[in-house]
């Protein structure tokens, strides 16, 4: 991965969008002080970049019935077919993030489902077809804190190296 040197427009933006993704870009452009073509551009370059990895709407999964969420730790009976057990898991609906790791799991996923008997059948039925040795679950009780990372602070990756935005305007 490689580091991307944000200014303070870059920032600026992140911040504002990363508060609500549905903020029109002219209302971004006047808080930025720009016009809206500077805001499409500047997205648009995040994206290509990819910093910002699109916009979505966030469905509650408790909401639409899926009342258990899950992490497991996987071990695989043969760790060296793990692209291929990914590929399987992306066809799990249920299954919503997978990490490879370290530590003792060879993978580690985040699954919801409707109550415990389906995570039963999701673990039987369609986990364990995939060569897992064996797996570790943790149902959470409640998510205390679910949020991105925040845009509050945000810093361009090499503050160190590169002069302040201060500092290049009074240079001008």
């Amino acid at each position: 991965m490689s580091k991307q040197i944000l200014d303070l427009l870059d920032r600026q933006i992140l911040k504002l969008i990363s508060q609500d993704a549905r903020i029109p870009f002219l209302e971004v452009a006047r808080a930025c002080n720009v016009s809206g073509a500077a805001i499409h551009q500047r997205v648009a370059k995040l994206t290509n970049l990819g910093i910002i990895k699109g916009s979505q709407f966030i469905i509650d999964p408790e909401k639409i019935g899926y009342e258990t969420c899950a992490y497991m730790g996987l071990y695989l009976k043969e760790p060296e077919k793990f692209d291929q057990v990914v590929e399987e898991l992306k066809k799990i609906p249920e299954v919503v993030e997978c990490h490879y790791t370290t530590g003792g799991f060879d993978m580690f996923i985040k699954i919801y489902a409707l109550n415990n008997h389906h995570l039963l059948e999701i673990i039987h039925d369609k986990l364990q077809p995939l060569g897992l040795s064996r797996s570790e679950t943790i149902i959470s009780f409640n998510a205390s804190i679910n949020r991105q990372l925040s845009m509050q602070d945000l810093k361009s990756f090499n503050d160190d190296e590169e002069e302040t935005d201060e500092e290049a305007a009074a240079e001008k």
